[in-house]
């Protein structure tokens, strides 16, 4: 059976379950309970999670996100990393990924896009164009180190109303399916999983509440 491993923020918590149960008795998937948050976060923490849920070395793929906690602009600050902190983050989380998955492809989803116009808040904000901006210093940064590309930024640029839960997730069925089915269809591809494998039929939602999800 495939191992895989889902690692990422408060958008990889609105698909994880869709692909552990579209998976199911075709793969192991694990992923943090929480909100892996900032790049730096992740870094700090990976190895942690692995240990807490008993994640194998043997792992075949890690799919993995980082970033739309380090473009927060709060107070029409510049965001909270900068472009090169983020490089130095996510060249740090590749090796480590390596260190720890060592035999695991490695899948990096580009960062979400935002609808700018739900950010009512004078205080916090993210903008597509920052956005657009980090991705790629993302895909620079990782050139040349086998990392796969999912871009999920061109996907939920233009993602149907009905799979928006708010300005940021797609916390709704549209959306997990949507999310999800993008995640899959890359892991499945990568991993030789065919369509007739895949079980989708009567999924419900993860009930994340606005404290452990994050923003």
């Amino acid at each position: 059976m495939k191992k895989i491993v889902l690692i990422g923020d408060s958008i990889r918590m609105g698909y994880d379950k869709y692909v552990k149960e579209a998976l199911d008795g075709v793969a192991e998937v694990y992923y943090p309970s929480e909100n892996c948050k900032f790049s730096q976060y992740t870094l700090r923490y990976l190895h942690d999670w692995k240990k807490k849920g008993e994640w194998p070395d043997d792992v075949d793929l890690v799919h993995w996100n980082s970033g739309l906690w380090d473009v927060v602009e709060l107070y029409d600050d510049e965001p909270i990393s900068s472009p090169e902190h983020y490089a130095e983050m996510l060249r740090r989380i590749r090796r480590r990924i390596g260190v720890l998955f060592p035999k695991a492809k490695v899948v990096f989803a580009t960062s979400t896009a935002v609808r700018e116009e739900g950010y009512k808040s004078p205080i916090f904000h993210r903008h597509n164009a920052i956005i657009e901006r980090y991705n790629a210093v993302a895909l620079e940064t990782l050139k040349g180190t086998d990392t796969l590309i999912n871009d999920l930024y061109a996907h939920t640029k233009n993602a149907p109303a009905e799979c928006c839960s708010d300005m940021t997730h797609y916390n709704t069925p549209a959306g997990a399916a949507y999310m999800g089915g993008k995640v899959l269809s890359v892991i499945c591809g990568e991993l030789g999983i065919s369509a007739a494998e895949i079980k989708v039929e009567g999924f419900e939602l993860e009930k994340y509440s606005a404290d452990n999800i994050g923003c």
